[in-house]
């Protein structure tokens, strides 16, 4: 199972697509679930959305139909300020009154999806990756994801300063199997790509 956070779609369209071929579950949250909201007409109010990724978010749309089960945030929280000195309110996903403002993190109901009923929850015995690389001062549900990560049978292995920062301030890095500090190289090799240095590890010429 993946788990993918942060803001912006455009450097994981090419995790997301290597991904679908890789894992059972995977599970999007964050500011970029906004990306796969747009292509099904849902207001997304400010939230950013890179509109030169809403075909690939389309594609991705129905790749899981009949593939991987895929999981995106059913509420979510919406403010007018993203430094966290403006008013916030939850809504469900989709609902037009978000108006002006912009989703910044998951709502109660998604959080509570992560400890009864979800593919998250569900028996797990294999490998478990979280990379979430957007750091804001909304954390309520990064700090669920890592309490949840950390509950989990298997190997779990999160990579990008968010998600590191969570399992510390939780108290739970103990419990996760490893914790990469390179967010940015675990993208490149959950994208697919040959990291120099994990080849140059492999090689026994």
């Amino acid at each position: 199972m993946a788990i993918l956070g942060g803001a912006k779609v455009s450097d994981k369209i090419e995790v997301i697509e290597n991904l679908l071929r890789e894992v059972d579950r995977l599970l999007i949250g964050g500011a970029m679930a906004s990306r796969f909201s747009s292509p099904k007409a849902l207001p997304v109010g400010k939230s950013l959305v890179e509109d030169d990724k809403i075909d690939a978010a389309r594609t991705i749309l129905e790749r899981v139909k009949t593939k991987t089960q895929f999981a995106l945030p059913v509420d979510h929280l919406v403010t007018d300020r993203i430094d966290g000195s403006g008013s916030d309110e939850v809504l469900r996903v989709g609902d037009a009154a978000i108006g002006d403002r912009m989703g910044v993190d998951i709502g109660p109901e998604t959080i509570g999806q992560l400890t009864s009923g979800s593919p998250m929850r569900r028996p797990l015995s294999g490998t478990v990756q979280w990379v979430s690389s957007r750091s804001t001062p909304f954390a309520r549900g990064t700090n669920a994801v890592a309490r949840a990560v950390a509950a989990l049978t298997g190997t779990t292995i999160i990579g990008g300063g968010d998600s590191i920062s969570a399992v510390k301030k939780a108290g739970m890095a103990d419990r996760i199997t490893h914790i990469s500090t390179g967010g940015g190289a675990s993208l490149e090799f959950l994208g697919g790509r040959t990291l120099p240095g994990v080849a140059a590890l492999t090689d026994r010429s």
